[in-house]
């Protein structure tokens, strides 16, 4: 076991970081982010890097400057957030380390029966014999994404001590907010500098991801009318009921729980209000480009179809585009995913292509000019109290860095 990137993986977990949705217009969402953006510019800095700086709104940047007579290799970064998903607490977690997995059910707390079971989480089987890292049922664990910001400092740890493996110059970025969307808002893409660059933030062993779902909110707004329900009677508009009315009527099968690989989805997530006014949110998916705006175009149909039906005014949609496809901006490119299957396979014996069924801060900086696919970082189950580290799949996609680094330096030297 890697004890360097282990201890290095448990110091950040310490630090709570959860964004949140309900602040607007301020980066970060939360000042406790700000807390972990501190800790690695000093670790950055004591571990020797250069031009290592946070700038006003919590993104850390630094620099490994390239091997000798390398400097003409093409720059390239390395990418992973810091704040941990608003859905689960990250507040004190208490993370343990199970060595040598057997593979069957793994109780985080025996007192309050919270238990991890294999039939609920398959994909725990892949790992027997392997060293876990679990949380003690009270939290997530912050594997996503504080497991991609280990890997890719000790990477830069590991090519400081071994000068033998040759590279250009690296450059890697810590953000803050990806949970809520925004963490490539603010993003200083020329300050970067890189020609491209790799989001750390996959999940299980072995994966590289290039394409993404494009996405979209919507908010529609149902406006009722309030009467005294005693004196109700052909004059109450009971806007509860009617935003139920206008979810029922959505497509049943076209939901996250029932769509897998490149299905698109409606997810209605919240549903407030009452009589007088009520309010549904959806977030819209789909891979392919048409078939995205025709579900846009879907909601807003509806809601039309629906004000024919109650009134002018009684449905009031705002739909807005969130993030897009990182293939476009990458079919082009093929360079940047074929550098990175070669070192995770040669990390892991073996790589796997897979659409991502969401998006990363990537995917909005392949549309700001930096191609950018993302790289497992080895966490499953993220967001929740269930969720996992295999030691080993860290060890993995911290190799993989240091490959990428290396193989760019050959390819572009040869």
């Amino acid at each position: 076991m890697n004890r360097e990137i282990v201890t290095r993986f448990l110091k950040y977990v310490s630090f709570d970081t959860q964004s949140s949705e309900a602040v607007e217009g301020r980066c970060p969402s939360t000042d406790k982010q700000l807390r972990l953006a501190e800790y690695l510019v000093e670790e950055l800095c004591g571990i020797g890097m250069e031009d290592v700086a946070m700038d006003g709104h919590g993104y850390v940047y630094a620099t490994l400057p390239a091997s000798c007579g390398m400097e003409n290799v093409p720059v390239v970064g390395f990418i992973a957030h810091m704040d941990t998903s608003p859905d689960c607490s990250g507040a004190g977690v208490s993370p343990r380390i199970i060595e040598n997995y057997d593979g069957g059910d793994i109780v985080l707390n025996e007192a309050e029966g919270i238990v991890t079971r294999v039939e609920m989480f398959p994909e725990l089987s892949a790992h027997k014999g392997e060293d876990l890292i679990v949380t003690d049922g009270h939290t997530l664990l912050g594997a996503d994404d504080k497991a991609g910001i280990a890997e890719i400092v000790t990477a830069m740890t590991y090519l400081m001590e071994h000068p033998e493996v040759k590279h250009g110059t690296v450059r890697v970025c810590f953000n803050p907010d990806e949970e809520i969307g925004c963490g490539a808002h603010l993003f200083d893409v020329e300050r970067f500098g890189c020609q491209w660059a790799y989001t750390m933030d996959g999940s299980e062993v072995g994966e590289l991801e290039y394409e993404n779902f494009n996405a979209a909110s919507a908010c529609i707004v149902v406006n009722g009318v309030s009467v005294h329900p005693g004196y109700a009677k052909g004059k109450m508009r009971n806007a509860a009921l009617l935003a139920t009315e206008f979810a029922q009527q959505m497509p049943e099968n076209e939901v996250p729980e029932r769509t897998a690989g490149y299905e698109g989805f409606f997810h209605l997530y919240q549903m407030q209000g009452g009589v007088e006014q009520a309010t549904l949110t959806y977030i819209i998916r789909d891979h392919n480009t048409q078939m995205f705006q025709m579900r846009k175009r879907l909601i807003l149909d509806m809601c039309e179809r629906m004000n024919q039906k109650y009134g002018q005014g009684t449905f009031q949609p705002e739909v807005k585009d969130t993030y897009y496809n990182m293939y476009t901006q990458l079919a082009d490119k093929p360079h940047i995913t074929d550098i990175a299957r070669r070192a995770i396979e040669e990390a892991c014996g073996f790589s796997r292509v897979v659409p991502i069924r969401g998006g990363t801060d990537g995917a909005q900086l392949s549309f700001k000019g930096l191609p950018c696919p993302n790289i497992f970082a080895g966490g499953l189950n993220f967001h929740g109290r269930h969720e996992f580290l295999p030691v080993q799949s860290m060890e993995k996609a911290m190799m993989t860095v240091v490959n990428i680094c290396r193989i760019v330096a050959e390819e572009y030297t040869a």
